[in-house]
């Protein structure tokens, strides 16, 4: 059974595709700031990325272009890794996105309203907060990433057993041929 390259690039991408969806609710709520359709699409996906894009708009601006095409290059980026011949850019492609999802998880579950965020700075500058909202959106996308984690590993050890086994044939060949 060989991997498939769309299964291990799943996880990256609903991510992506989350933090593209937030940047366009923004993008359509400015548009159209009286549509309480649009409040409630952004409240909904806000969490999953308001820390994330908080930051990249603090150090790089506030340019949607900019987000998208931070998006665009991590998609491709990932699709690269997924794609690729060695397991270990899968592998770091799955996992940076699990880690990203729990952090958005934990960082941003705490909105109280749309210009609040309830977390604390620590006496050594570490910000924490002090539960996590475990909603089930929240832990739909925990139990997909943990999933997409399971196959990646999975993926990752049967390519080692078969590298294993063509060595092993090939150390075979070497002995029989001296």
């Amino acid at each position: 059974m060989t991997r498939k390259p769309i299964l291990l690039f799943a996880f990256p991408a609903l991510m992506l595709l989350l933090l593209l969806a937030e940047r366009m609710a923004t993008f359509l709520l400015g548009a159209f700031p009286a549509s309480p359709a649009m409040w409630h699409v952004w409240i909904e996906l806000r969490p999953f990325s308001t820390m994330f894009w908080q930051q990249v708009d603090f150090y790089l601006g506030g340019s949607m272009a900019l987000d998208a095409a931070i998006i665009l290059v991590a998609s491709a980026v990932c699709w690269m890794a997924c794609r690729s011949k060695r397991s270990a850019g899968f592998f770091l492609a799955n996992h940076a996105a699990l880690l990203f999802a729990g952090l958005m998880i934990a960082a941003g579950s705490h909105s109280e309203t749309a210009s609040t965020i309830a977390s604390f700075t620590a006496p050594r500058g570490f910000q924490f907060s002090l539960i996590m909202d475990f909603s089930a959106k929240n832990c739909l996308v925990l139990c997909l990433g943990l999933a997409a984690c399971a196959y990646c590993h999975v993926s990752f050890l049967r390519d080692a057993r078969q590298r294993a086994e063509a060595r092993a044939v090939h150390i075979l060949a070497l002995q029989r041929d001296l």
